[in-house]
């Protein structure tokens, strides 16, 4: 899976591709991940790429030549093949919210991605008609710019990746069943005067996986009720 990163910030994404488990994906050819920098294909003097809204008002819109630009230059440097199995995401506070199933759907996708990390108040709104984008929100706030949420999205997509991490350490996570992870203990035994439970220690495997399964259930109906079904409250 090839990622393109469309961002005014390079830097930001140094060690978003230099640590841990985005690194090692890398390293093992399973993803590809290119920062590109849209101000390369301003023709400003200054390397500008925003300008004040038509109709007035606050902050700057990014226009569309230098964005669109940095676009036709990635899918120029993918196969013909790759063009057919492009997504472009504008990562927006208005779009769909990014969720465990929705990042599932892209980490099995087979399709190679375009993040555009928008700034200031946003991007010209041609953009995203002439490119059919796709608009991706982390949640409903409003960020400085979109490098974060872009990474937030690679990360949460990159690990559910088959390759990327063992299949162990993915089944019981959060949402992967659609509960939220059980409480997790280790050494020591004792902390402060709270023990681990007696259970954990027993060594007894069915007795353990049946109490995560309670604690979890447990947690989920406190927390996020919305996820439980049926089943999962009548045990």
């Amino acid at each position: 899976m090839k990622f393109y990163v469309l961002t005014l910030f390079v830097n930001m994404f140094d060690a978003f591709v230099s640590t841990s488990i985005i690194k090692r994906a890398i390293e093992k050819d399973i993803v590809s991940i290119d920062v590109v920098d849209i101000r390369d294909f301003s023709e400003d003097k200054h390397r500008r790429v925003d300008f004040p809204p038509y109709g007035g008002g606050s902050g700057m819109v990014m226009s569309c030549e230098p964005l669109s630009k940095a676009i036709d230059y990635c899918l120029e440097k993918l196969t013909e093949f790759d063009k057919k199995s492009v997504n472009i995401v504008y990562l927006s506070p208005r779009g769909k919210l990014l969720n465990y199933n929705v990042a599932k759907e892209i980490s099995s996708s087979s399709k190679n991605y375009i993040l555009i990390c928008g700034h200031y108040e946003g991007i010209d709104e041609r953009i995203i008609e002439e490119y059919n984008i796709t608009e991706i929100s982390i949640g409903d706030y409003v960020l400085t710019g979109g490098e974060l949420a872009s990474q937030v999205l690679m990360d949460s997509v990159i690990r559910l990746i088959p390759g990327v991490l063992s299949d162990e350490s993915l089944s019981e996570e959060s949402h992967t069943n659609g509960l939220l992870e059980y409480p997790q203990y280790t050494k020591p035994a004792i902390f402060r005067g709270k023990k681990v439970p007696e259970v954990l220690l027993s060594g007894h495997h069915k007795k353990i996986s049946e109490y995560r399964r309670k604690e979890a259930i447990k947690l989920t109906y406190e927390r996020r009720p919305e996820l439980l079904n049926d089943e999962d409250i009548v045990e």
